[in-house]
C-alpha cells in the first residue's frame, strides 16, 4: 500500500462521495472516513471502498472533525479532501518525495471549484494546504480550517506545491442550499472570532460568505478589518480579499472608491485577477485608454485565479470599450479573440 492516508470528513454526501472515492480507487491509497451523522446512503456507499470508517460526533468544528480522521489513519503522512472533491490528476512518486524531503513544510494543492450560473459554468482556482505529515501539523480553526505547525502554530508555515490538482463541486448548490452553507459558516467564523479575536483570514471568510448571501455592505466591512491588520499579501486569501474587496466596491457603485486600489498595484499585480480587476475600476470611472491598456496586460499573464480573467473575460471587456468608442474593427479583432464566449459572439453578429 502507497504510504500515505487520504482522510475525508463527510455527512449526507450520497450525491458526491461515490465519484470521489472512485477517483481515488486506483492510486491504492488508504482511505480513512470520518462520519459525522449521515442519514442517507454515505456510508454504504463508502463501505464498497474502505472499511477505515469511523464516527464522530459534530461540535461545530471542523478541524475537530479532521484531526480526529487524520488521529485514526494508518500512515503520517496525510492527504485531507472533503466528498465534494474529486481527483483531477496527481503524482504520487512526487507526493512522496516531496514529502520525504520536505516533513517540515505542507503541500499546497490546486483545488479549482466549479461554478454553474444562468446555465454557464465556470471555474475558480486556489491553492491550498492540504498535504501535510501529521507528526509536524494538525488543524485549527472551526470553519475554513488551515494546518498549523504542532511546534511552532504561531508561524507562517513553510509550503510547497504538491502536484495534486481537485476538482470541488460543492459550489454547484441550490440558491437555497448555498444560503443556508453560508448562514452556518457565518455563525461559526462570527463565534471564533469572539472568542480569539481580530484575524484577517477569519475577516477574509466572513466576507466572502456576505458577500454569497448579496449581502455586501456587510462584505466590505470584513474586508476592511481584514486588511486593516498586518497581511502577507503574498498568501492567497489576502490576494483574494483584496481582488474581492473591489468587486464589491463596484457592486455597490463606489467606483471612485476602488480607485483607491490602484495604490496597491505593485503589490498585487502579480497574477492576472488583479490586473483584470483594475481594468473593470478604470472602466467603470471612464477611463477607457487606461481600462483597456489593463486588459491587454492581463492577458500576457498566466497566473490567474477566475477562469476568463486572462483569455476571453479580458478580450470582450477590450471588445465593448472600442465599441464603445468607435473602433468597430477593433472591437471586432477583439470579440473574435473570446473564442465561444457567448455575449462576444452576439456583438460580432451585431456588427457584422
Amino acid at each position: 500500500m502507497f504510504p500515505l492516508s487520504v482522510c475525508i470528513i463527510a455527512k449526507n454526501e450520497e450525491k458526491n462521495i461515490e465519484e470521489c472515492l472512485r477517483r481515488l480507487a486506483p492510486y491504492g491509497f488508504e482511505i480513512v472516513l470520518t462520519d459525522t451523522g449521515s442519514t442517507d446512503r454515505t456510508l454504504a456507499v463508502a463501505e464498497k471502498y474502505t472499511d477505515r470508517i469511523f464516527h464522530f460526533d459534530w461540535c461545530d468544528d471542523f478541524s475537530a472533525a479532521r484531526n480526529f480522521c487524520m488521529e485514526k489513519a494508518s500512515h503520517d503522512y496525510i492527504l485531507s479532501l472533503d466528498c465534494d472533491e474529486w481527483i483531477e490528476a496527481i503524482d504520487p512518486p512526487e507526493i512522496l518525495r516531496l514529502l520525504e524531503g520536505c516533513p517540515d513544510a505542507v503541500g499546497r494543492i490546486l483545488i479549482r471549484s466549479r461554478f454553474t450560473k444562468d446555465g454557464r459554468t465556470t471555474f475558480e482556482q486556489v491553492r491550498v494546504s492540504r498535504l501535510a505529515d501529521r507528526r509536524q501539523f494538525f488543524f485549527t480553526g472551526a470553519v475554513h480550517e488551515q494546518l498549523s505547525h504542532r511546534h511552532f502554530p504561531s508561524l507562517p508555515n513553510k509550503v510547497y506545491d504538491a502536484p495534486v490538482t481537485i476538482l470541488h463541486t460543492g459550489y454547484d448548490l441550490s440558491e437555497d442550499a448555498m444560503r443556508k452553507k453560508s448562514r452556518r459558516n457565518i455563525a461559526l467564523l462570527e463565534s471564533e472570532l469572539a472568542a480569539n479575536g481580530p484575524d484577517p483570514y477569519l475577516y477574509c471568510q466572513l466576507g466572502l460568505s456576505y458577500r454569497r448571501l448579496g449581502e455586501n455592505e456587510k462584505a466590505c466591512e470584513n474586508f476592511d478589518a481584514g486588511l486593516s491588520l498586518d497581511v502577507d499579501p503574498s498568501l492567497d486569501y489576502v490576494r483574494t480579499m483584496v481582488e474581492t474587496y473591489g468587486y464589491t466596491l463596484l457592486d455597490l457603485k463606489r467606483n471612485r472608491e476602488a480607485l483607491g486600489l490602484s495604490s496597491l498595484y505593485d503589490t498585487f499585480a502579480v497574477r492576472a485577477d488583479f490586473v483584470f480587476l483594475m481594468g473593470l475600476i478604470y472602466m467603470n470611472n471612464g477611463l477607457f485608454e487606461e481600462a483597456v491598456a489593463e486588459f491587454q496586460k492581463s492577458t500576457t499573464m498566466t497566473e490567474f485565479s477566475v477562469e476568463g480573467v486572462n483569455t476571453y473575460l479580458a478580450f470582450y471587456n477590450m471588445g465593448v470599450i472600442l465599441e464603445c468608442t468607435g473602433r468597430a474593427e477593433e472591437a471586432r479583432k477583439a470579440y473574435k479573440k473570446c473564442g465561444s464566449y457567448a455575449p462576444a459572439e452576439e456583438r460580432l453578429k451585431a456588427l457584422a
